[in-house]
């Protein structure tokens, strides 16, 4: 079985936030749509990093009182770790796994494939 398979079934669209909006905008983002975590891109829609519930709360703890402020920037993952929708499950596990993430954005070259979490494989 391979990401693109779970993609089929799970969807691929993803939820984004910009660089330069708040953390406070994108836990209102992660509400919402009730995900763990959101792509973040650029205005060129590039993927340039990811936010997640863990971020958040690293940022709670560090700047509680300026939360409002913080642009996701300052709180987001930069250096991804993504998929390729021909992954195996087997590999995708021991990817997320290792590098101890929960969410892992799919790339289909430069295009966003979709979100695969960790209960999805």
């Amino acid at each position: 079985m391979k990401l693109r398979d779970i993609l089929r079934v799970k969807g691929h669209h993803v939820y984004t936030v910009r660089p330069d909006q708040t953390v406070q905008d994108a836990v209102q983002i992660l509400m919402q749509h009730r995900v763990g975590a959101l792509l973040v891109e650029d205005a060129e829609r590039r993927a340039v990093g990811i936010i997640t519930e863990r971020d958040v709360l690293r940022e709670c703890v560090d700047r509680a009182a300026e939360l409002g402020r913080v642009p996701v920037r300052e709180a987001m993952t930069r250096d991804l770790i993504i998929g390729v929708p021909d992954d195996e499950i087997g590999y995708t596990m021991g990817i997320m796994t290792q590098n101890r993430i929960r969410h892992l954005p799919v790339m289909d070259g430069d295009h966003v494939a979709g979100m695969i979490s960790i209960g999805d494989v």
